[in-house]
Formats: structure tokens, C-alpha cells, sequence
């Protein structure tokens, strides 16, 4: 039987948020569609049968607000600390299965995600699990069994980083789980898988397939 998973949600402040996506949809502010991408990650993880605890770290107080309206918990963040340490914070004392997860998964599906942790828990005992972005260099998720630190390397080449550190790949087709939005592109790949409403909303009209 699956067993009970804490997600964890780094989201930075809107305003240094998602700098490559700026000006991407034409005449929406751009903190707007940040807050839009992580609102319906939020969603999707919620739903996400499976999820017990979905802690979101940040000290954006829009961020927050939208947090609480979908369920999760906040956790404040430390200015300038960064998105590993904010993960860190996050995953701290949760006890059980934990899952990291990017906030700019705006198309994600909670039946992907569920096969993903799924797949998780199935694997190789005490060991780290991830899956990599659509390109193959980024990590969107990563997840660790009870008593295994999570041990976070996101940044750059995240998921060479990521399997260098023990982490093993998971390799299932979850096309929304990959489907990362750092650039206006990312958005329109998104798009065409089907966006959540509030970023569907911002971006109706403004994305060509």
C-alpha cells in the first residue's frame, strides 16, 4: 500500500520570480503570471491522491495568501537563502515520504504526479528518486523515502547533479510533470498540454500552438 507523502514547494518572491518568462504574455504583469504558474502547481499537488501535507516555503505574502486558499502550509523562507535551503526547510521534520517539486508546473496533472511518487515508493529501498524536465537537464521532482535526507541540488544541470549525488531517474511518460515553464517557449509547450485555469486565464489569446 502507498504511504502517506509531505510535498514541499519552494516559491521565490513574485517580483524576483521567473525572470526569463518576463514580458512572455504580452500585457499581463508579470508578477501576475508567476503567482498564476505556482497557484495552479499548488492546485494540481493538492489533488494529488497521495499527499497528505504540501508545505510551501516563502515570504511573499501573495504567495502565502494563494498557499492557505488551496490547502498548504507555509512555512517562511529565509531572504537570499535560496531554493536548496528552501527546500531543506521544508522537508525538515516531516518524518515520512517526502516530495520537492518545482512551482512552475502550471500544466501538471495529479494522476501524473501520482504515478511518479507511485513509482517512487516502488523503487530500490533508501534510495533518492527523481525526475528530470522535458529537456533532460532540470529536475522538477525529486523524492526521498523516511529517513533519507532529501538532499536537494537544483540549479543548473540539476539532474546530472542529481544522479552524481545517488538520486536515480525515474522514467515514466508524466508529460505534464516534465513540462517546466522557464521562458515564454516552456509556456506555450505547456499550453498545448493544457494549462490550469488561472494561467489558462492570463494567457488566453497570447499563445499560438
Amino acid at each position: 500500500m502507498s504511504q502517506p507523502w509531505t510535498a514541499v514547494v519552494p516559491v521565490k518572491r513574485l517580483t524576483a520570480a521567473k525572470t526569463r518568462l518576463r514580458g512572455g504574455v504580452p500585457g499581463v504583469p508579470h508578477e501576475e503570471l508567476a503567482l498564476a504558474l505556482a497557484a495552479d502547481t499548488l492546485d494540481a499537488v493538492r489533488a494529488c491522491p497521495g499527499v497528505a501535507d504540501v508545505r510551501v516555503v516563502t515570504d511573499d505574502p501573495q504567495v502565502a495568501a494563494a498557499a492557505r486558499l488551496a490547502g498548504a502550509r507555509v512555512l517562511p523562507d529565509a531572504p537570499d537563502a535560496g531554493l536548496n535551503a528552501a527546500f531543506r526547510h521544508g522537508a525538515a521534520d516531516a518524518g515520512g515520504w517526502v516530495v520537492g517539486l518545482t512551482a512552475d508546473l502550471p500544466a501538471l496533472r495529479p494522476a501524473e504526479l501520482a504515478a511518479a511518487l507511485h513509482a517512487a515508493q516502488a523503487g530500490p529501498p533508501g534510495v533518492r528518486r527523481f525526475v528530470a524536465d522535458a529537456p533532460g537537464t532540470g529536475t522538477v521532482l525529486l523524492a526521498a523515502p523516511p529517513g533519507v535526507p532529501l538532499d536537494p541540488r537544483f540549479g543548473p544541470d540539476s539532474a546530472a547533479t542529481h544522479l552524481a549525488s545517488g538520486a536515480l531517474p525515474l522514467a515514466g511518460d508524466w508529460p505534464s510533470l516534465r513540462r517546466d515553464v522557464d521562458t515564454a517557449d516552456d509556456l506555450a509547450a505547456a499550453a498545448r498540454l493544457g494549462l490550469g485555469p488561472r494561467t489558462a486565464r492570463l494567457a488566453a489569446g497570447c499563445l499560438t500552438g
